[in-house]
């Protein structure tokens, strides 16, 4: 009897366990179609994924995605797609490259400056233009964090037909010091213990301004907190970012999507500065989202490694906030 009870308990495990895998399996196959792509450049070649409404009659406009800061692939970790299948209801491609050096991409991010950024994104609305389902008059860009000082430069060099900013910041400095500060003080760092980091990190802008090498920033750092070579490099070729001025070249319509708990970005001086630099004013379209930190996941989710995960598996269409991806829809709704 006890082996029967065992066996029965065993079998109610299993079906439970297969029933949440087809759940998990269901929630994650997104309506779209996936292709893989290779564009050839001369700085080698870029792989990525292009995703297509599942049917469609008419051409296709397109939104470009442009990662922030890191070892990014195609999908970001299958975080793009639930926005990916949004956008393919609203009759849009969606175009994202592995970095270089991710994926089947050739090179090393970590390479590259601000500038050749810019012209990785140039050479991917090229290949794009080319594509026959493509509407060359309706291809748009979504980027996020450092996209910020991509797409503004982009904008003065492609007829873009609208922009999609989330998170981005101002300057790359005074940035990081914001960051910094309010990183700490999250975790409950005291005022004396921030200053102390603000003045170390300021001993390493100094050098980086007076053209310092890796050996000398090693020398003035604990090599147990030392970016790595290729980091410093990278640092090194954009510290100097600002996308005051550039902010000026956009001529199409611009989604501006902030969070209110944003710890990376001061979204209120991103606010500001594109409020002054954008021109005509009606072009800008800003959206601050409550409860929400840098990435557009609520601070509970961004706060739990768990609950992330979790979301991620079981409704990843819920993984950022209420109202974020309704209101890029709305915005491309009125911009057509």
């Amino acid at each position: 009897m006890l082996k029967k009870k065992w066996g029965i308990a065993l079998l109610i495990f299993l079906l439970m366990i297969g029933g949440a895998t087809a759940y998990v399996i269901e929630q994650n196959n997104f309506a779209m179609i996936q292709q893989n792509v290779e564009i050839n450049t001369p700085q080698g070649k870029l792989t990525g994924v292009l995703t297509l409404p599942q049917q469609y009659n008419d051409k296709l406009g397109l939104v470009l995605f442009i990662h922030g800061d890191g070892p990014i692939n195609a999908t970001h970790d299958d975080g793009y797609k639930p926005l990916w299948e949004r956008l393919a209801t609203l009759g849009y491609a969606s175009l994202s490259l592995d970095k270089r050096g991710i994926g089947g991409s050739e090179g090393n991010w970590l390479d590259q400056s601000i500038d050749d950024r810019v012209e990785e994104a140039q050479q991917a609305l090229a290949w794009a233009r080319q594509q026959p389902m493509i509407d060359s008059k309706q291809m748009g860009v979504w980027g996020a964090s450092q996209a910020g000082w991509v797409i503004p430069k982009l904008a003065e060099k492609e007829p873009l037909a609208f922009s999609i900013l989330v998170s981005p910041a101002i300057n790359w400095l005074t940035q990081g010091e914001y960051n910094t500060r309010s990183q700490m003080q999250k975790e409950g760092k005291s005022r004396n213990e921030i200053e102390q980091q603000v003045d170390e990190d300021n001993r390493v802008k100094d050098l980086l301004k007076s053209g310092g090498s890796y050996e000398d920033y090693m020398n003035m750092t604990n090599p147990k907190d030392a970016m790595s070579r290729d980091r410093w490099i990278f640092v090194s070729k954009n510290y100097t970012a600002d996308a005051t001025e550039d902010i000026a070249h956009f001529d199409s319509p611009i989604l501006l999507m902030l969070g209110d708990h944003d710890i990376n970005v001061d979204v209120r001086e991103t606010e500001q500065v594109y409020r002054e630099q954008v021109s005509p004013p009606e072009l800008l379209h800003v959206k601050l989202l409550p409860d929400t930190e840098h990435s557009m996941m609520s601070t509970a989710t961004a706060d739990s490694t768990i609950r992330a995960l979790l979301i991620s598996l079981f409704a990843p269409r819920n993984i950022t906030v209420q109202g974020y991806m309704d209101r890029i829809t709305e915005f491309l709704a009125d911009i057509n």
